[in-house]
């Protein structure tokens, strides 16, 4: 897949896993690959280079997704890498750890594991905790 000037992949998409077909086993793939149907196994940019991934609403991955430029808006099991950008639509349904550099998420999105935010030459890790009522209250009465 060429890249624009900016870095941006294209939005060109050359391959489609259609809705209903189950593929069993790894992926790996260049240029654009959009899954509306069901991947048993990891899908991987060939070469490590830079492709675009789109997951679509009705499609379920099982396995690891390692690719620069990724949109999901299906169901994911297993950890997501974005090596570039990472776009996660309303529907989208992550259960594993996901790595990134820019990200793009939509109210409804739901991550079930760890943010990580990879820029080159750092190892950051963004943790989200929820806030007891507890705290909510001692943190009220010191603002006032």
């Amino acid at each position: 897949m060429w890249k624009r000037k900016n870095g941006a992949p294209q939005k060109r998409i050359d391959s489609l896993i259609g809705a209903g077909t189950v593929v069993n086993g790894d992926i790996s793939f260049n240029g654009g690959l959009r899954i509306d149907g069901q991947v048993r196994g990891n899908v991987t940019a060939a070469n490590g280079d830079p492709c675009t991934l789109v997951v679509s609403e009705q499609a379920r991955i099982d396995g690891e997704i390692r690719v620069s430029h990724v949109v999901i808006n299906g169901t994911v099991n297993g950890p997501v890498t974005a090596d570039d950008y990472l776009e996660l639509q309303a529907k989208a349904r992550i259960a594993g750890d996901v790595a990134y550099r820019q990200i793009e998420m939509h109210v409804g999105a739901v991550i079930q594991g760890r943010l990580n935010h990879a820029e080159p030459g750092s190892a950051s890790v963004v943790e989200l905790k929820r806030v007891s009522a507890s705290s909510r209250t001692r943190a009220g009465a010191r603002a006032r």
